[in-house]
């Protein structure tokens, strides 16, 4: 599973208007800010920027709110009061419903996804920065803090059943936060949209009225493959995408049973119904072999493994 959202996160949205001749004379409105600790920024077409306006304004409060549940960073989120005293009372409904999915794609999965392996990453990114793999006791030690059978949760309290265990939800609050962006816009009467927030969310059509089109590129920015897109979320993973150091040898993915970085898959690309789901199956996916990920994805009716190289 990824354990950091060091990457550089890009949000874009396009909106069409319906009868427009041609995207050049539309006008245009522009939003630039942050979202979950990185540079992000909106475009909307065919809306003027006063009209934006409110619609910016209600995106910041929801990234805002957001960020105060997912953010591993930011002191008094939720992840981080849970992480500090081992348990949080009255957890976030937004929470509980990442959870659930997790523990379903834990289950999937045979373990290759697992919120709880925040531990491990710590340890591997230590020993990265120090140019010193983790010594074998210190990774035995460190797999005693994490599994997702040691998790307690429902709507009263979210608990660790061990010290000193940690919960990551890196590895799919990233598609869920690009699943409420894309909610917000659609009650604000914005039906034809595409949002890149490193996980990709298409609703309705382009203003041509064909489908979406993104890109899954590789490592070295190369576009493997290109995906159409209509009411669908696209996200990709890459072990490679972020490296933990200085030599560009330890990947940011690592295996939950093992605490090794993930090794085999340069990309993989899912889609689903929602970016939710597609951030979890890719990021378990960078850990299994491309049999177990098409038995994995399968399990979901409605997503597609588009990329795996």
């Amino acid at each position: 599973m990824i354990s950091s959202l060091s990457r550089r996160r890009f949000l874009a949205i396009a909106a069409s208007a319906a009868a427009a001749p041609a995207m050049a004379s539309l006008p245009t409105a522009r939003w630039n800010g942050i979202a979950l600790g990185a540079g992000a920024s909106m475009r909307l077409e065919g809306v003027s920027p006063d009209q934006a306006a409110p619609v910016f304004t209600a995106v910041e409060a929801e990234l805002r709110r957001l960020e105060a549940i997912f953010s591993l960073h930011q002191r008094g989120s939720a992840i981080d009061r849970l992480n500090r005293d081992g348990r949080l009372d009255h957890p976030p409904a937004e929470l509980l419903e990442v959870l659930s999915l997790a523990g379903r794609l834990h289950d999937v999965t045979n373990g290759a996804f697992d919120p709880t392996i925040q531990p491990l990453w710590q340890l591997q990114a230590a020993g990265a920065v120090s140019g010193r793999a983790p010594m074998t006791g210190d990774l035995s030690q460190t797999l005693e803090r994490t599994g997702w059978h040691h998790l307690r949760f429902d709507s009263r309290q979210l608990a660790f059943a061990r010290p000193d265990m940690a919960l990551t939800l890196n590895g799919i609050a990233q598609g869920y936060i690009t699943d409420r962006i894309a909610a917000l816009l659609r009650a604000q009467g914005l039906r034809d949209i595409l949002i890149d927030m490193g996980e990709i969310a298409a609703s309705g059509t382009r203003s041509d009225g064909a489908d979406w089109m993104a890109g899954v590129a590789g490592p070295d920015g190369r576009i493997v493959r290109k995906v159409q897109l209509r009411d669908r979320a696209l996200a990709t993973s890459s072990p490679a995408g972020t490296l933990l150091d200085p030599l560009g040898q330890v990947g940011h993915i690592l295996d939950p049973r093992t605490g090794q970085p993930a090794t085999g898959h340069g990309v993989v690309s899912v889609s689903a119904p929602r970016a939710a789901l597609a951030d979890g199956l890719s990021t378990a996916c960078c850990l299994l072999t491309a049999e177990e990920a098409a038995i994995v994805v399968a399990a979901f009716p409605d997503a597609r493994l588009e990329a795996m190289a």
